[in-house]
């Protein structure tokens, strides 16, 4: 399954990069620039959005006893969508991938699904800094040498999820968001532990 779910997310990228440059071509056919007002109002009330982004995750994690190999970083993917209802603030609805740590003789993996209020505070005509607070549904499942002393098992639980934010606008459709995340994840034999990413994207409005 996390194998799917790797490459279901690979084809969103895909999927996402090609509508938001479809987007940004057609924007640039029926304007040849980005006046101030316009760029004020891409997230007017109403306004929808989606991007991708892909990272680095890290399992704040205890490795377990013995001599096994262990790491605490993977690749991630997060595939979001949302709207704002004013001006600054809005809802989103996101899918992060966090991928897999090698820890204990076997593997520890989670995955989960978010909601956020997120909100933007606009530095200049293009540029804004981004922030959320919201919670996350997440599913973790880990495998163990007994050797270890980790248990081994799945979890699902809701936890605290946020993170703050930048983002560059270089077209009136599309713009490169960088982000930092936190979530609350709970894991079978230590409860909730900490699950960060630090990842780069593409955004796209509509």
């Amino acid at each position: 399954m996390p194998s799917l779910t790797r490459t279901f997310s690979a084809t969103l990228l895909a999927a996402a990069a090609l509508a938001a440059a479809t987007g940004a071509q057609a924007q640039s056919s029926s304007s040849t620039g980005m006046s101030s007002s316009s760029n004020y109002s891409f997230y007017a009330p109403g306004s929808r959005y989606f991007g991708l982004n892909v990272g680095q995750s890290d399992f704040s994690l205890p490795s377990g006893a013995g001599a096994f190999p262990s790491d605490n970083k993977d690749t991630s993917y997060n595939l979001y969508g949302g709207s704002y209802f004013n001006n600054n603030f809005g809802l989103e609805l996101g899918y992060t991938d966090f991928g897999k740590a090698n820890r204990g003789g076997g593997q520890t993996e989670a995955q989960g699904i978010s909601l956020s209020l997120v909100g933007r505070l606009p530095l200049s005509n293009s540029f804004n800094l981004l922030g959320k607070l919201g919670t996350t549904y997440g599913h973790t499942r880990v495998s163990a040498s007994p050797a270890s002393g980790l248990a081994s098992g799945s979890e699902s639980n809701w936890g605290v999820s946020y993170g703050i934010g930048a983002e560059w606008a270089f077209t009136p459709a599309l713009s490169a968001v960088l982000a930092w995340d936190e979530h609350d994840l709970k894991f079978v034999g230590t409860g909730k532990e900490r699950v960060s990413t630090t990842s780069l994207g593409l955004r796209y409005r509509f």
